[in-house]
């Protein structure tokens, strides 16, 4: 995501965000809702891996994009400090794409998703390859976030 807009610098300006559980090959997340254009571009920046450290009981920590449509365009890490899963998922909740992100990767077209999506779902990095997700797998996204739109 470009980061046109982006006036959030720092980790703890994550805590404005809302946040939705949902699971993923039944593992627990915690997932930072992004779906203003503000939020969306400025997503992990400058974020610590602490920051997205597992909580207590075992829920993973991670972020949400939620876009009004589908949409094509690639994310990059630009000021994104951790490495990140990213899975892309069509709006019926497909897997259309997943990429494991290295930090500081400013290349515009690097992790391309090859189709429509209408969410992105960043993790930490090697999750969703740990847990056995691919591509044509169907993630259940939480009914309040199908809602917001």
């Amino acid at each position: 995501m470009t980061e046109s807009g982006c006036k959030r610098n720092t980790p703890d300006s994550l805590g404005h965000l809302p946040t939705t559980d949902m699971s993923i090959k039944g593992q627990r997340f915690r997932l930072w809702v992004a779906d203003n254009l503000d939020d969306q571009n400025a997503g992990l920046m400058h974020v610590t891996a602490d920051r997205i450290t597992p909580l207590r009981d075992g829920t993973e920590r991670g972020m949400l994009f939620v876009f009004d449509r589908s949409v094509r365009g690639s994310f990059w890490m630009k000021n994104t400090i951790i490495p990140l899963d990213i899975a892309y998922v069509a709006a019926d909740g497909t897997v259309v794409a997943i990429f494991t992100m290295a930090p500081l990767d400013t290349r515009s077209n690097a992790y391309p998703p090859g189709d429509l999506y209408r969410f992105a779902i960043e993790v930490s990095a090697n999750r969703f390859s740990v847990l056995g997700l691919k591509v044509g797998d169907h993630l259940d996204i939480p009914p309040s976030i199908l809602k917001r739109r």
